[in-house]
């Protein structure tokens, strides 16, 4: 069962409200009292953020299928997924996703799976690092469902895969193949992660030094595939900065008109904490992070794509499934 963020139903004003209102009051996102942020969110953020975000949404909007892409390559990938694992176990697996907030939920996936006569259950949080805004969150839903049920299904969750070999190699496949086809040979490679508040760092999640072990890996694993970068020319950056807290840094937006300003004309970045593309690839690093880039004096600007539906990724998958349903296959 892969889960991943969620989408609102549709771009217009309460459809995206009510996607933001679910999101931004999830504890793990926003962990201040609700004596004082509730107030905050419902009378005044989402009196005007649900237009922004909309307009965001339409900008990116999948119209043939009339949902977000995220959506759209999720669904993707559990199809190729199920394939995959049917070619190596046969029918003997369900394949299905939910999202975490919007649809389809966790509850109505699980207990449809539970209902179909799936007793165990692997639930698969598509976050290569974890994180408590995300990882943990997803896993709490999973949680909260269980306990509404008289006959649980027995439940393993996925930890953290940003280490495994087949994720690299699919990792280091997307960036190759990107600077193969850029007009010009990227100077730099940044590796823009969604940032935090540097408090939940201080307060014992990993994420943070996920995210810097990623990119770590991510240099040595494209050194092995030909493709040697130095130190200076790969660079992990944070974005998707929300309130007035201090967050993990540098900010993406603002080191990539840095580095153009310091001469690096032509960048590559990309997102390797998003398993599929979304609002936040597509919109801001596509539209607000280039544009940052080219107006402060860059360029060529070279997005490399999620991983989404690529074979290799969906292969990656299956072998991280594959491990944790160890003794149940």
């Amino acid at each position: 069962m892969l889960a991943n963020l969620g989408t609102p139903d549709a771009t217009d004003y309460w459809s995206v409200r009510r996607y933001l209102s679910e999101f931004l009051s999830d504890r793990r996102v926003v962990d201040y009292s609700p004596w004082l942020w509730q107030p905050l969110l419902q009378l005044v953020i989402l009196s005007r953020r649900p237009f922004a975000s909309g307009k965001a949404y339409r900008g990116i909007w999948n119209r043939d299928n009339d949902e977000s892409p995220l959506l759209t390559i999720t669904r993707e990938q559990t199809e190729k997924l199920a394939a995959e694992l049917k070619r190596e176990h046969g029918e003997r697996l369900e394949v299905a996703f939910c999202m975490r907030y919007g649809n389809p939920s966790t509850e109505s996936v699980l207990k449809d799976l539970h209902a179909r006569g799936c007793e165990r259950i692997l639930f698969f949080p598509l976050y290569p690092q974890y994180g408590s805004p995300t990882t943990a969150t997803a896993n709490d839903q999973a949680f909260r469902t269980l306990m509404k049920l008289k006959w649980q299904p027995a439940l393993r969750t996925v930890p953290a895969y940003f280490e495994h070999p087949a994720y690299l190699a699919a990792l280091s496949a997307s960036v190759r193949e990107a600077y193969a086809a850029a007009e010009t040979p990227p100077q730099a490679l940044v590796a823009s992660y969604h940032g935090v508040p540097k408090r939940f760092l201080d307060e014992g999640d990993p994420y943070y030094c996920h995210c810097r072990k990623t990119t770590r890996l991510l240099k040595e694993q494209l050194e092995r595939d030909g493709l040697p970068l130095d130190d200076e020319a790969i660079i992990t950056t944070f974005q998707s900065k929300f309130g007035p807290e201090e967050w993990v840094g540098p900010a993406t937006v603002e080191h990539v008109a840095e580095l153009a300003r310091q001469g690096i004309k032509h960048l590559a970045v990309v997102s390797p904490a998003f398993a599929a593309d979304c609002v936040e690839t597509l919109e801001e690093i596509e539209e607000e992070i280039r544009g940052a880039f080219l107006e402060a004096g860059g360029e060529t600007f070279t997005y490399v794509p999620c991983l989404n539906a690529r074979d290799d990724h969906v292969q990656a998958l299956a072998r991280i499934a594959e491990r944790e349903l160890a003794g149940w296959l």
